[in-house]
């Protein structure tokens, strides 16, 4: 089933250089003093004052903040911390020891770097992307699974379906095997969702002795945050200094969006925006981004349609870059890996009436260098003429909420933040 990988970088934009930042923020100041637009837009960004005079102290300002902190000395702070984590590798023993532990991620991503900072305990892959496909309230909930990924990547379906149940005993088994789990997560949709069907399983078959969450919503570093596979080992040294144990109150939470993401009505989601207890406190926007999928009632798109289809509008057309893009700037909050977003596109290009098409001559190649375009029905669409779901899209799924071309669906709406069901 699709699984997010390790990079295999030795190098990251997250292991930051006390004397390379000094460095930057000298060239800052003097780019500003010399006037230029460029420099002076990125203090008028990150500067609470934009100082008609600014010293080296305002540039380093700027530089922490472009960088995710809000001080120089946070940052200086930072990177002590991230370099004496590096050098205390493989010293001391390691740092999950005194317990029996069980390391629970929604992928592979960020096994070598504890294996690497030192970790020892068990590691448990639940990566099954909910975010995609039908997540239904039967006992035969993981057999609809293993169809869904079977159809949509290409998975061989008694395998898939092993796998998923095997993922799901050892975590019905968990509480029993392990004195200590830990769920290591970040915060879109993907991952805060499997956070919610972890917690749910501890919730009702029995925690373990110490259940805990470690991650990150964010991380300094050159590069756009998208998650803690991003991150070099001694990173994985901080996160797990700053776990924090899950509570009464999680618990209650990842119940209650486990149950509503399986209902066939998108209400109950809807409904836990709206009130914010402060448990699980990356939940809610990433309960909003997964109704964001749902058909908006102005066109019929779903927020990662609509955002494909304005990337190849605006000029980009090669997938492979509009999925790179969509990560670094245009998805609020990108959810959806290479397979899971390919999976999207290819339903797009199956409808009756697709928005878009490949251009013939980049057809034999990969699907990442395939060239889309617009369509007319695809312009229609943006434009507001057309609704997408009269358009012969493929039924598609939004956690328990089924989406069929040609009948009322249950829509969002973005200005209200509701979800309603109707046709438009």
């Amino acid at each position: 089933m699709p699984s997010r990988q390790p990079s295999g970088r030795v190098d990251s934009p997250f292991r930051l250089n006390l004397e390379q930042q000094k460095k930057r923020a000298r060239e800052l100041l003097n780019a500003a003093l010399d006037g230029d637009v460029h420099a002076l837009g990125r203090f008028e960004t990150h500067h609470p004052r934009t100082p008609p005079s600014p010293r080296l102290a305002d540039a380093q300002l700027v530089i922490a903040r472009e960088l995710g902190l809000p001080s120089w000395p946070r940052l200086k702070a930072h990177i002590a911390a991230m370099r004496a984590a590096l050098d205390g590798m493989g010293r001391g023993g390691p740092p999950d020891a005194g317990m029996t532990t069980l390391h629970v991620r929604c992928g592979y991503d960020i096994h070598p770097a504890l294996r690497t900072a030192g970790f020892v305990g068990d590691f448990l892959e639940v990566s099954d992307p909910i975010v995609q496909g039908p997540v239904l309230p039967g006992d035969d909930w993981l057999e609809h699974r293993a169809r869904f990924i079977h159809e949509a990547f290409d998975r061989d379906i008694g395998d898939t379906l092993a796998g998923l149940k095997g993922v799901q005993a050892r975590l019905e088994a968990a509480a029993r095997d392990y004195e200590r789990v830990v769920i290591w997560t970040e915060h879109d949709s993907h991952d805060q969702l499997i956070l919610a069907r972890c917690l749910a399983q501890f919730d009702a078959g029995g925690r373990p002795k110490v259940l805990e969450i470690a991650g990150a919503n964010s991380f300094p570093g050159n590069a756009r945050f998208l998650g803690i596979g991003q991150l070099p080992p001694e990173a994985m040294i901080l996160l797990w200094r700053g776990r924090m144990a899950a509570s009464d109150g999680d618990l209650a939470l990842a119940t209650r969006v486990w149950t509503a993401l399986r209902r066939p009505e998108s209400t109950g989601l809807a409904d836990i925006l709206r009130h914010d207890d402060g448990h699980l406190p990356d939940m809610r926007r990433a309960v909003r981004r997964h109704l964001q999928e749902l058909p908006w009632v102005r066109d019929g798109l779903s927020l990662t349609e609509r955002l494909t289809l304005e990337t190849v509008r605006d000029g980009q057309g090669i997938f492979g870059k509009i999925f790179g893009e969509l990560l670094r700037t245009r998805d609020p909050l990108p959810t959806y890996g290479d397979l899971g977003y390919c999976d999207i596109v290819q339903a797009m290009l199956r409808a009756k009436e697709p928005p878009l098409d490949v251009d013939p001559d980049t057809q034999a190649a990969d699907w990442p260098h395939w060239v889309l375009r617009l369509t007319p029905v695809g312009r229609a669409i943006l434009a507001g003429e057309r609704d997408w779901l009269t358009c012969g899209p493929p039924e598609r799924w939004v956690g328990g909420v089924s989406i069929r071309a040609g009948e009322p669906a249950w829509r969002w709406d973005e200005a209200t933040s509701t979800a309603s069901h109707g046709t438009s």
